[in-house]
């Protein structure tokens, strides 16, 4: 099923990423007025500085010699410390007041892209690398904080600095220093922005390639096992080169243009400020400035063109961010394949009947997996289903479960289509077991607990009990606490898989499905396994997708499934009587259990 592109294509970057922040900005409007507020206080009292530098210049140029220090303009240099120290102290204010509403602008983004993603379908997740979405969420959330916080208190600050400063320099001095100021401004910012686009496409490729190095490590870290069993360490060194080769190369190129702009910008403010300090020179020396006027511009120039050096960089961060805010906004684009109905109400399971009419699917449309599967599980029956690999049986779940929908035909619990119900209400009334357990690095009691998170430790034992756990356990140092490492790698197949049905046991819902759930238990931990199951099974509709046929002997129907069909269905008894696919199947695994037998006795 394929899914949408991106929407942020590799050379171009769309300013309405902006347009999503406003309303994180805006519900913090006291926090926003409070530091505009210091903004202002913070740049009256930059601009005033360079005039309390030429007063203090030109008083201790008046009084010249001996007499110098007698006439110490003490009063404007207790103003100039007092008013540089305001300008840095309401400058800290702002950004303090403004950090509040960026870091929770963080975290309601981060949050709503977390929450998303858990909606988003089976096929999402199964083709999305996940190396590479956890570093665009990073860098986007990242991205959030830069923006916030250097657009709105740098960039605006600092173009209204410079119009303030040409004001003053033209009205009090002369247009030629006013000219020299914008002219070296618009170039510098016309400059800016013609490399900084040019450079994009290598901030993208960069960006790219430590994704894919990302996704690649993180990929081959999680198959750790795999790696090992098959020797394969040099191969996937051999692939993690090759991404990091691609990485090296974006990064060369992303320096050398970083160094092309920076000595543009470099070249552009040298140049502006040189001019300006000769026009003021040449004023001092014809006698229409003072020392302190000279002083003054230099000041200026310095104040102005400092921070328009950074506005070049804030500039280049900006775009990369708005660059990062974009793709992880992308993501809270893609649309679920799998959504609930605008009047969708919650499932209300009374016996936990299930029905399956005329079911049809396929992952594609030249792929059809399901060809008009049809039967019923009455309420509290154990049912199995059972038959080759590619039958379809593990899809029959999916569907229940809703990680996919049916092409056609319904799936009805109680005489509710399952469609027509909400996601959350359908997935609560399901317990699950799934033939590859996959557990959280947490202990075992907090992984069995998540079958039931406001469970206490007494109900999270006994279902620990009931899943014959408690033997393993007891021979730990740690206990249940014992931590099962990333993806349960510590412990065994049948360890993990008894995790798992402790889990969907402490859940107890009205409905269970076991995916081959012992199929990696040794046959004393099987049957003490099945004889709680068949305890439970008489208190819940109970669905077993099985490959041993001798774990559902005591089902109360068995539906065989070949090639997307049901071909029979009826008691094991029956089965055999019939002396079809179901007895075959049975005859073949009864003689591969005699040989494993005789394999084994000494």
């Amino acid at each position: 099923m394929p899914r949408p592109k991106s929407a942020v294509a590799l050379d171009e970057v769309h300013w309405g990423a902006l347009k999503s922040l406003i309303p994180y900005l805006l519900e913090f409007k006291r926090h926003v007025i409070l530091a505009l507020l210091c903004l202002v206080g913070a740049k009256v009292a930059s601009v005033g500085l360079p005039f309390l530098l030429k007063h203090i210049v030109d008083d201790l140029d008046s009084a010249g010699g001996a007499a110098a220090a007698i006439a110490l303009p003490l009063g404007l240099l207790l103003a100039y410390g007092f008013v540089r120290f305001s300008s840095v102290l309401f400058g800290e204010l702002r950004d303090t007041i403004f950090g509040r509403v960026t870091e929770r602008a963080q975290r309601r983004v981060g949050l709503a892209v977390f929450r998303h993603l858990h909606k988003l379908d089976m096929d999402y997740h199964l083709n999305r690398r996940t190396g590479g979405l956890s570093r665009d969420i990073e860098r986007g959330n990242a991205g959030i904080g830069f923006l916030m916080r250097f657009m709105v208190f740098n960039i605006v600050p600092t173009l209204l600095e410079i119009l303030m400063v040409v004001g003053i320099l033209w009205g009090k001095y002369s247009i030629g220093f006013a000219a020299v100021v914008l002219g070296a401004v618009a170039i510098y910012i016309g400059f800016s922005v013609v490399a900084t686009e040019w450079r994009t496409r290598f901030v993208r490729e960069l960006n790219q390639a430590e994704s894919q190095s990302s996704s690649r490590a993180v990929d081959s870290l999680l198959n750790y096992e795999t790696v090992k069993y098959f020797g394969n360490e040099h191969h996937e060194a051999s692939h993690y080169d090759t991404e990091l080769a691609a990485w090296e190369t974006a990064r060369r190129r992303n320096r050398l243009s970083l160094f092309g702009l920076n000595a543009g910008q470099a070249v552009i403010i040298a140049a502006a400020m040189c001019g300006a300090m000769i026009l003021a020179a040449v004023h001092v020396t014809r006698g229409d400035m003072t020392i302190g006027d000279f002083v003054l511009i230099n000041a200026f120039m310095m104040q102005i063109f400092i921070p328009l050096n950074f506005l070049g960089f804030v500039y280049r961060e900006m775009k990369g961010s708005l660059a990062n805010i974009e793709k992880m906004f992308a993501i809270l684009d893609v649309k679920p394949a799998i959504e609930d109905r605008s009047n969708a109400a919650p499932l209300e399971v009374s016996q936990g009947g299930i029905e399956f009419r005329d079911v049809r699917f396929g992952y594609g449309p030249d792929r059809e997996i399901l060809k008009g599967v049809s039967f019923t599980v009455a309420p509290r029956q154990k049912v199995a289903i059972v038959g080759a690999s590619g039958a379809g049986k593990s899809t029959l779940f999916k569907l229940l479960f809703r990680f996919y929908d049916a092409t056609a035909g319904q799936i009805l619990i109680d005489g509710q289509d399952v469609s027509d119900v909400s996601q959350d209400s359908l997935r609560r009334a399901i317990g699950v077991v799934p033939q590859d357990t996959v557990l959280f690095n947490q202990s075992i009691l907090e992984n069995v607990r998540y079958g039931n998170v406001d469970a206490d430790d007494d109900a999270v034992m006994a279902a620990i009990r009931h899943a014959q756990l408690d033997n393993f356990i007891a021979q730990l140092p740690e206990g249940a606490h014992t931590m099962v490492g990333e993806r349960g790698l510590k412990l065994s197949g049948g360890e993990k898989q008894r995790v798992a049905i402790a889990r969907a046991l402490l859940k107890h819902p009205p409905i269970m499905v076991f995916d081959e759930a012992t199929s990696s238990l040794d046959s004393h931990s099987e049957q003490g396994i099945l004889q709680a199951l068949q305890e439970l099974s008489r208190e819940q509709t109970t669905l077993v997708i099985a490959h041993r046929l001798s774990t559902v002997v005591d089902a109360d129907a068995i539906l065989v499934m070949q090639d997307g069909r049901v071909v029979e269905q009826g008691t094991h008894e029956a089965l055999l009587g019939a002396d079809a696919v179901y007895a075959s199947l049975w005859r073949m695994q009864q003689r591969e259990r005699r040989i494993d037998d005789v394999t084994l006795s000494p």
